[in-house]
């Protein structure tokens, strides 16, 4: 299924479509400030499952799609002031920030994970999903091993390759082709992960 949401215009009723399909345990593929994502809701055993499948990837690599900072920090352990600045300076934005998780992270992977990436895209769909929802979305974006295809920045064509797979696209507009930049602050100082579309 194919969902048109205006960013500049949003429609809270096919928001709370999307979101549904989320609290459904559904997967569904929306649009970023960078390419567009699988994601589903953080706290749906159901839908992690099925992005698992979907995406091939493991539990720890999937990011944390926030609506803001307020949102992200109940899923951080607590952050130095010079790591919160650059979150500040740097979100809404297309960078994925990695730090410390906080113990909640911990109990709903059932794992023991240590750190979280946070994403707070600057689109607006992306964060009004987030704060609708209530929770951030987990996510991984649509692409393999930094490779874009021409069809994943074409919402139409994304609904036609991944139908009966996901349960929802999103048609926010044309995708772009470069994933968000990646800073790992675990260990203090920032390290640069991967070079993406933002610039650090």
């Amino acid at each position: 299924m194919l969902l048109k949401i205006f960013p500049d215009h949003l429609s809270e009723q096919k928001l709370q479509t999307a979101v549904n399909t989320l609290r459904d345990g559904g997967v569904i593929v929306f649009p970023t400030d960078t390419v567009y994502a699988f994601g589903c809701d953080l706290m749906s055993k159901k839908g992690i499952e099925k992005l698992i499948k979907l995406s091939g990837k493991r539990r720890p690599d999937f990011s944390f799609v926030c609506h803001d900072i307020s949102q992200a920090m109940q899923y951080t352990a607590t952050l130095d002031q010079p790591v919160f600045r650059e979150m500040k300076r740097v979100f809404p934005g297309a960078f994925t920030i990695i730090v410390k998780a906080s113990p909640q992270v911990t109990r709903l992977f059932g794992t023991n994970k240590k750190t979280v990436g946070i994403r707070i895209p600057d689109n607006e769909i992306a964060r009004s999903l987030a704060q609708a929802l209530g929770n951030p979305l987990l996510s991984t974006s649509l692409h393999d091993e930094d490779v874009i295809l021409d069809y994943m920045t074409d919402p139409k064509r994304i609904e036609e390759k991944m139908r009966g797979k996901v349960d929802l696209v999103v048609d926010g507009g044309s995708g772009g082709n470069q994933p968000s930049t990646v800073v790992d602050f675990t260990e203090g100082d920032a390290t640069i992960v991967r070079q993406g579309v933002g610039v650090w």
